[in-house]
């Protein structure tokens, strides 16, 4: 028996789609060929268990997804039960007689009184018509508003932890899909519920058909008397009204649930036990309450006080439970104590790396003494906030720690756990920087200035008075440290503006310009997406201080194109006074070097979209020529003292920047649209 058990669920497994085509197409079947009431009988029940099961379902779900295939399947129930209608109707027309189910139903309900038969199933008509799919039909209308509303956020959110690796792909994708089905579902189910509509409206019909229809058949056409009639078809009548409508009910009672519950990863019976009976004091409050009304004259004394008992042990126990796990957190608290407050695991958090830290050697130890008025910690504190006035980039506070693992006088910049910049100092000594003349003669040690890598020694004090009447450069150790730490977070600005640092410098904006903020995020743009223009300013050495007019040309070029590159380029354009203010010289003259129109043109017609942003595929043998020509151009410049700009067209200024980039990091590039009028252009050199 239970080999062919299984052996039929294979194959209904195996064959799903041929079974449900050929059920569908059976109930159009059974509107069409009479059916026997034994059939009828066995069909009736089906449609009954169906209810029950579907009923069951909703009650068994998790969240909607679960259970996406209900509105489909309420189409097809309304259309089984619709069917059964009317073939239980032709039966009681032509023959007085539906079989054992709808005549149970009409004298279990009806009784020796048919008129109350008819009220009930009244009842169940409006309860179901009026209240049950009124209210589901209501909440889904609205649901599907919310959930379409809503949809865009949910997206970007999802594109937001795919952008930080919350998540990956795969994930993603499912995520999305899943919101997709969630806005079907709430969707369909909107229209869906017109069907339960129409399948009371149409019972309603069909019973007055049943009723009027078989007492003029039967009293004019077969010799029964008037009363006789009324009596049998009105059983009948209301018998075939319920078997109909009590599984309709149900599947309304399902709808209603499934659409109104909330998404919180638990059945609707573990969610509803658990927020019902969550609390004690409201148990005993309520017992107590229902054991006063007890003792009101006139009311019945016995219902109240067993409800009120009962409701009385329910909060004592839930009081008990409460207590128990009170206990357990105190023999918790305590073990932890015990052990000196050590818990595994360990947080995550605990273990993250900082954006950035330093670390030195045990001969630096007395910089960070809080005795000394320029200790470390203070002079670093300044640079944080020199750097949040020249780029506006707010910088996490960074922590100094000692290695032994260092030499006594070195020292170790981290970015993100990463060594990114080192050095030696010494601390009882003084930097001179080589002022590359011949007539001045400096006695110390050696070495490269670490901020700038210019040549220069370490000097005693003594040679430090002597050298500075000659108009040498003199650094002291300190001020050696903090500006290469300050040069080394200018460097990597791009790398330490995370999006919690967005968020922190959006919100600080929000208080005094909560317009351009609530315009473009996330309406426009997500956070990630400003995180990246603001990167590819810093990355050029533009500040963005000015928040405000960043935010704005955002908010006005992202609506066209959504491209990182082009909304960049339009940024520094509405920044071409902030860009081009610290680029003149002291005349308020921009030196610039120009490109040759052959080049701007070969440039331009080569360009293509990478992963990094635009970039001319040239020959190597190009590039070649291309970079030799900046090289020279640069240092002709620099002969006659001149520190110029690159000057190229808009179209190409991105692809030539990638382009020499790697060769010529700090050589700012200009386009010609990014100058303001009124400042003076001096042409110093050609890029040919």
């Amino acid at each position: 028996m239970q080999t062919l058990l299984l052996n039929l669920g294979n194959a209904f497994t195996k064959y799903t789609e041929i079974v449900i085509g050929f059920f569908i197409v059976a109930i159009i079947g059974i509107i069409i060929i009479p059916m026997p009431s034994g059939v009828l009988d066995l069909l009736l029940v089906t449609n009954i268990s169906m209810g029950v099961i579907i009923l069951l379902l909703t009650l068994s779900t998790k969240n909607v997804l679960e259970f996406s295939t209900f509105p489909t399947l309420l189409l097809i129930a309304t259309m089984f039960r619709l069917a059964l209608n009317i073939s239980s109707t032709r039966l009681i027309l032509s023959q007085g007689h539906a079989g054992f189910v709808i005549n149970a139903f009409g004298e279990f309900v009806t009784g020796n009184n048919y008129i109350v038969g008819a009220v009930i199933f009244l009842i169940i008509v409006v309860v179901q018509l009026v209240v049950v799919t009124s209210g589901a039909s209501r909440v889904s209308e609205v649901s599907a508003r919310f959930t379409l509303d809503a949809m865009p956020g949910k997206q970007m959110a999802i594109d937001a932890d795919l952008n930080t690796g919350l998540i990956d792909e795969d994930s993603a994708k499912v995520r999305r899909l899943n919101l997709q089905r969630e806005a079907d579902f709430y969707g369909s189910m909107d229209g869906a519920s017109k069907f339960v509509k129409g399948d009371a409206i149409a019972g309603i019909v069909i019973i007055i058909i049943n009723l009027l229809g078989g007492i003029l058949i039967f009293s004019l056409q077969r010799g029964l008397g008037v009363m006789e009639a009324l009596e049998l078809f009105g059983k009948l009548t209301i018998g075939d009204g319920l078997v109909s409508q009590i599984p309709a009910l149900l599947i309304s009672v399902g709808a209603g649930v499934l659409v109104t519950r909330s998404d919180d990863g638990q059945t609707f019976g573990k969610s509803v036990i658990k927020e019902l009976f969550s609390t004690a004091q409201v148990m005993m409050v309520a017992a107590t309450v229902l054991l006063i009304i007890s003792f009101v004259p006139a009311f019945p004394r016995f219902p109240f006080m067993v409800v009120a008992v009962i409701v009385g042990v329910v909060g004592y126990l839930l009081k008990e439970n409460e207590k128990e796990m009170d206990r357990h957190a105190l023999e918790e608290e305590r073990m932890l104590e015990a052990t000196g407050g050590i818990r595994e695991p360990e947080s995550l958090g605990n273990v993250q790396v900082e954006a950035i830290s330093l670390e030195i050697g045990y001969g630096l130890i007395s910089l960070v003494d809080e005795g000394r008025e320029d200790n470390l910690i203070t002079r670093i504190t300044s640079i944080r906030k020199q750097v949040a006035g020249e780029l506006g980039l707010m910088v996490n506070p960074i922590r100094v720690r000692d290695n032994l693992q260092l030499s006594p006088n070195e020292y170790i910049i981290k970015i993100k756990g990463n060594k990114a910049a080192g050095s030696e100092i010494r601390i009882n000594k003084f930097l001179a920087l080589d002022p590359g003349s011949e007539e001045i003669e400096i006695t110390g040690s050696k070495t490269v200035e670490p901020s700038f890598g210019m040549d220069a020694y370490w000097v005693e004090e003594e040679e430090k008075d002597r050298l500075e009447l000659h108009g040498v450069t003199i650094v002291e150790p300190g001020t050696v440290f903090v500006t290469h730490l300050k040069e080394t977070i200018k460097a990597h600005a791009p790398d330490l503006l995370g999006r919690q640092e967005v968020k922190q410098i959006l919100d600080s904006i929000k208080e005094e310009y909560p317009v351009v903020i609530d315009e473009l995020i996330p309406d426009l743009m997500t956070l990630g997406e400003v995180q990246k223009v603001l990167q590819n300013l810093l990355k050029e050495n533009v500040p963005i201080c000015d928040m405000v007019t960043i935010l704005e040309a955002l908010a006005d070029h992202s609506r066209v194109n959504k491209d990182v590159e082009y909304l960049t380029e339009q940024v520094r354009y509405a920044l071409k006074r902030t860009i081009v203010g610290h680029l003149t010289n002291g005349k308020g003259v921009l030196e610039v070097l120009t490109i040759h129109p052959d080049l701007e043109e070969m440039i331009s017609e080569n360009i293509k979209k990478t992963m990094t942003g635009a970039m001319p595929i040239l020959k190597p043998d190009a590039v070649t020529k291309v970079l030799d020509s900046v090289s020279n151009a640069l240092n002709a410049s620099m002969m006659k003292g001149c520190e110029p700009v690159v000057l190229t067209s808009p179209k190409i200024r991105p692809a030539f920047k990638n382009l020499i980039d790697f060769n010529f990091p700090n050589v700012p590039i200009l386009a010609i649209t990014e100058i303001p009028r009124d400042v003076e252009i001096e042409a110093v050199g050609l890029i040919e």
